[in-house]
């Protein structure tokens, strides 16, 4: 992967566009990123993260991505063209953010945009060009990973080198270790690895316990069904902790079991027997006593039927004369029951007939016509009535076509109200539009002088923008620069005063130099010895030594003198530095504001302010003025379009009014004359029908009074020749003797009955084994009864103790059966838990077999590290001039931290292995970039290979001395030899003249800028 160019706007502190030259910056191998705190320097390793991923490093991940100094229509964006698997692409990505609306006043939301586009010889019109390859996040993320085989986690470690993490990766214990690692390497899997064995290890944990709970289980409900006496369980269930046999000792026992209850069995059968056999006799006993009882009773019952028939035989004879005459005139009742019908249905004829004429009678003659009134009918005969009844019905046929005429008139009298409703309305409308278009233009005319005020305003608003923009920038300054004054006329004083200090320490210490001069004669006396040769003339004989004098000045003074000296030195020196900077911020800022002050600015700005405001009002009423004019123009249009359509509706409706008001004309003379004296014609129609009902009654119940009274005189004639027939000398004689059915019939069971009861009282008397039961002693049936009871208790206990015995050795062989399946199953499962139960103690660490305690993960993180240590030995060998190098160690930390992710390094010098962690800082920096660089190589390798052709440095440079330096950039400069493209981000001043491209972030009010420098600039 090379990065060729890199394009930002609106993004983090760049307001503007910025863009990045890679080719050009990185064409020596090794460029510089520098630029004063918080500048930007990072966000141009952001941006480059964020075109590729959509997203920036996870340190910086809560930074917003748009800059606070960017023109609100600018759009944030990144562009990043690079080479990745021999393919030249375009990366453009924007961040989802708010921009004004195009329409109207407010903010939008932008949404996240990303395009991926990649250079082709032939752009589809036969020239080369970029092509468009996806517009999709998912699509261009998937692709973008693809070719670089890395996720972000991995990119970040492995291309921007935080050299932060890697100092605490290089002194940090296993388990901060083993964070890094895992993000990078992706042991994900290894980790499901040892969570699938202990999750099937609690499976196969889980069967063993169900298993344990279900041999508890039977062996309880064995000796339960045992019952009381058998032998307890007790110690043939395994304790919990015993998994090696589950049913061990329990099979014998469930056997044992079984043994006593088959032969308590066999004991009931045989008791079971006795009492069957008892159970029978008792049986035998009851039956004969109740049949002796029964005969005995039933001798008693026939003695009492007989007295009772005997007292009914002269009832009984008066039965059978009465029920012999009612059969006799049996003939009779037919030819009865069809006289009594005739002569009932004439007089209700006769009634009907006298009630009708009556009603026709009270008619008041409401037919009219050329038939007579109702009195006259009522009197009338049956040819009469039908002859009135055709003539009425004419009648009504000749109404129907009047009425039909009749509900016409009252149709066409609402047709011309509605019309006359819908002219008025009509007429209404069009003198409403001519009274608004009337008004029309000078309503236009007061619009239009608003929307020109509107216009106007619009433009001064436009002109007091930029005039308040340059006052509010002068009015800033202004109140800087009396600031700053106020600074310099503090900080002046103390400048002066640290100046005088400064010059007092220095003649203090001028002083304190000549006075210990003066004085070495004394202090070199101080130093002889008897015998020693002198240092100044060697002669080790000292006659006369010099004497100390009083006040003698050491070296410790003229020291301490000396370093006071510098304090005060430097802090003049600080002290009139910052009052240099005060001043040149003043001049700059006397230079923005002008001559004018601060009040008079704020004065000026405030009433632009004003100005701009009450513009603004005006302005802002445009768009409702062009609104209102829009919408008054469309009002003119629907007017005139309702005042021609309300004209010609109102000539239609008159034009119709006329035609039906001739029509209406026509009919009503028609209906008056069929109409009559009635209020309608439908009323005389009513009038007419109800006297046609009446009359028609009237004739239909005359015709049923004939007709009843003709059927009357058949039937007395049929009666009389019944009563002759059957032998009675008239019908009166008969009825007189007549019987109903039921009656006739209820007589008959009764005598049939008595006859019946008779011969069986007789039949039942003249049996002989109920004589010979009669003539014996009462028979005993308590006795026989009790002892039949006696018995079946006897049967029944017997039963229950055989029915349990028999379910106890069945239940005990179903529990025997269930052991001997548990026994089968439980085999494997025991086996199977204890091999996951070793693999996933082996692979948690657990295990007494793990001596290091190191988890599956760890393991693989481990042989990764030694990986990392042996790649990153290389160069620390490099840095560290032959003396340190980085191993792996498998030690186990202090207490119960586990082993595996162990680093230690071995100091050529002395020969020793030692902790990371006794480095010195500037040892510290290069050995934890010499692991960056080893893990860069190693997770390139993991990714596939992908060659990585450009690399930043972040920082760390300021802990090294000058060798130390040279080392580190003999190192760089042998990436630099492997084509690689290697950015350093630092703020140490000795790079800036050993390197000599430079991307120089310049910082200021309104945001950063990107420049590139070489070693001139620096």
């Amino acid at each position: 992967m090379r990065l060729h160019r890199l394009t930002v706007s609106a993004f983090g502190p760049f307001a503007g566009s910025e863009s990045v030259d890679f080719d050009a910056l990185a064409a020596g191998g090794l460029f510089l990123l520098r630029g004063a705190t918080g500048a930007g320097k990072s966000s141009v390793l952001d941006a480059v993260c964020f075109a590729l991923y959509g997203d920036v490093p996870g340190t910086r991940r809560a930074n917003r991505l748009r800059s606070d100094h960017a023109d609100p229509r600018r759009l944030t964006e990144v562009r990043l063209e690079l080479t990745l698997g021999g393919r030249r692409l375009q990366i453009t990505r924007l961040p989802e953010q708010r921009r004004p609306k195009k329409v109207g006043t407010g903010t939008t939301v932008e949404r996240p945009q990303t395009l991926l586009r990649e250079w082709a010889a032939d752009a589809g019109d036969g020239t080369p060009g970029w092509q468009a390859v996806s517009k999709s996040h998912q699509e261009a993320g998937e692709e973008i990973h693809r070719l670089i085989g890395m996720n972000r986690e991995q990119f970040c470690q492995v291309v921007l080198l935080p050299q932060g993490d890697f100092a605490r990766f290089l002194k940090g214990d296993s388990e901060e270790r083993g964070k890094l690692l895992r993000r990078l390497f992706d042991t994900e899997r290894f980790q499901h690895v040892e969570g699938w064995l202990a999750e099937q290890r609690r499976v196969q944990e889980a069967a063993v316990q169900a298993g344990r709970r279900r041999l508890r289980d039977l062996a309880s409900k064995a000796e339960q069904a045992a019952g009381p006496g058998a032998e307890p369980a007790g110690g043939w269930v395994p304790a919990e902790e015993d998994a090696t046999d589950l049913t061990a000792g329990v099979l014998g026992w469930a056997a044992i079991l079984r043994s006593g209850a088959a032969e308590q069995f066999t004991v009931a059968g045989a008791a079971l027997a006795g009492a069957e056999e008892a159970q029978h006799a008792a049986q035998r006993e009851r039956a004969a006593a109740e049949e002796l009882a029964g005969r005995q009773r039933r001798h008693r019952q026939a003695l009492l039927q007989a007295d009772r028939l005997a007292a009914f035989e002269p009832e009984a004879a008066r039965d059978g004369r009465r029920l012999a005459a009612a059969q006799a005139a049996v003939g009779v009742e037919s030819a009865l029951r069809l006289h009594e019908g005739a002569a009932e249905a004439h007089r209700r004829a006769r009634e009907a007939e006298l009630r009708h004429r009556e009603v026709l009678a009270g008619d008041g003659g409401g037919g009219g016509g050329a038939v007579g009134g109702g009195p006259a009918l009522a009197e009338a005969g049956s040819a009469e009535l039908v002859e009135a009844e055709r003539d009425l019905r004419a009648e009504l046929v000749r109404l129907e076509a009047a009425g039909a005429e009749e509900r016409r008139c009252a149709e066409l009298a609402r047709e011309q109200r509605g019309l006359d409703g819908e002219r008025r309305r009509a007429d209404e409308l069009a003198e409403e539009a001519e009274d608004w278009l009337a008004e029309y233009d000078e309503r236009l005319g007061g619009l239009q002088e608003q929307q020109a005020r509107a216009r106007s305003a619009g433009a001064l608003v436009e002109q007091l923008d930029g005039r308040r923009a340059e006052l509010s920038t002068r009015l800033d300054a202004a109140r800087e620069r009396d600031g700053l004054r106020a600074e310099i006329a503090a900080a002046e004083p103390r400048a002066t005063a640290l100046r005088i200090a400064a010059l007092d320490a220095r003649e203090y210490g001028l002083g304190l130099r000549e006075r210990r001069l003066a004085g070495m004669a004394a202090e070199l006396a101080e130093q002889l010895r008897a015998g020693e040769a002198c240092r100044v003339c060697g002669s080790p004989e000292h006659p006369a030594p010099a004497e100390t004098a009083d006040g003698r000045v050491g070296a410790d003074d003229e020291e301490r003198a000396r370093r006071a000296q510098a304090a005060a030195e430097q802090a003049w020196t600080t002290a009139d530095q910052a009052l240099t900077a005060l001043r040149v911020r003043e001049a700059t800022a006397t230079g923005a504001a002008g001559p004018e002050g601060a009040d008079a600015l704020a004065q000026a700005l405030a009433e632009l302010d004003r100005e701009h405001r009450e513009a603004l009002h005006a302005a802002e009423a445009l768009g409702r003025v062009e609104q209102e004019i829009a919408r008054l123009s469309a009002d003119q249009d629907r007017r005139l379009a309702e005042l021609r359509e309300a004209r010609e509706r109102a000539a239609v409706r008159t034009d119709r009014l006329q035609a039906l008001q001739h029509e209406q004309r026509e009919l009503a003379a028609r209906v008056a004359a069929a109409r009559g004296e009635a209020a309608s014609v439908a009323a005389r129609a009513a009038a007419l029908e109800r006297l046609v009902e009446r009359v028609t009654a009237v004739a239909e119940a005359s015709r049923a009074g004939a007709q009843t009274l003709a059927r009357l005189g058949d039937a007395e004639g049929e009666l009389a020749e019944a009563a002759a027939a059957a032998g009675f000398p008239g019908p009166e004689e008969a009825i007189a003797v007549l019987l109903p059915r039921a009656e006739r019939e209820r007589l008959a069971a009764r005598l049939e009955r008595h006859r019946a009861e008779s011969a069986a009282v007789r039949h039942e008397l003249a049996l002989p084994e109920l004589a010979e039961a009669a003539a014996r002693p009462p028979a005993d049936l308590p006795a026989a009864a009790a002892a039949l009871g006696a018995a079946t208790d006897r049967l029944g206990r017997a039963h229950a103790a055989r029915s349990a015995a028999g379910e106890r050795c069945a239940a005990l062989a179903a529990i025997g059966r269930h052991l001997a399946d548990l026994a089968a199953e439980s085999a494997p499962a025991l086996a199977r838990y204890g091999r996951l139960n070793r693999l996933a103690a082996l692979a948690a660490g657990t295990s007494t077999e793990n001596r290091l305690r190191m988890r599956l993960e760890s393991y693989v993180l481990a042989a990764r590290l030694e990986q990392v240590a042996a790649a990153a030995s290389d160069r620390l060998v490099r840095m560290s001039g032959g003396r340190y190098t980085l191993v792996h160690s498998d030690d186990r930390g202090t207490g119960n931290k586990r082993s595996g992710l162990a680093l230690r390094v071995v100091d050529a010098w002395t020969g020793t292995e030692r902790d990371t962690a006794t480095l010195s800082g500037g040892e510290s920096f290069f050995a934890s970039l010499a692991l960056a660089l080893g893990l860069a190589d190693v997770v390139t390798d993991e990714a596939g290979g992908m060659p990585l052709d450009t690399l930043f440095i972040d920082e760390g440079f300021g802990t090294l001395d000058e060798q130390s330096l040279e080392e580190v950039m003999d190192v760089l400069d042998g990436l630099r030899e492997r084509d690689r493209a290697v950015g350093i981000v630092s703020h140490v001043a000795d790079l800036r003249t050993r390197i000599p491209a430079q991307l120089l972030v310049r910082k200021g009010r309104r945001g950063s800028t990107l420049a590139l420098a070489g070693r001139e600039d620096a």
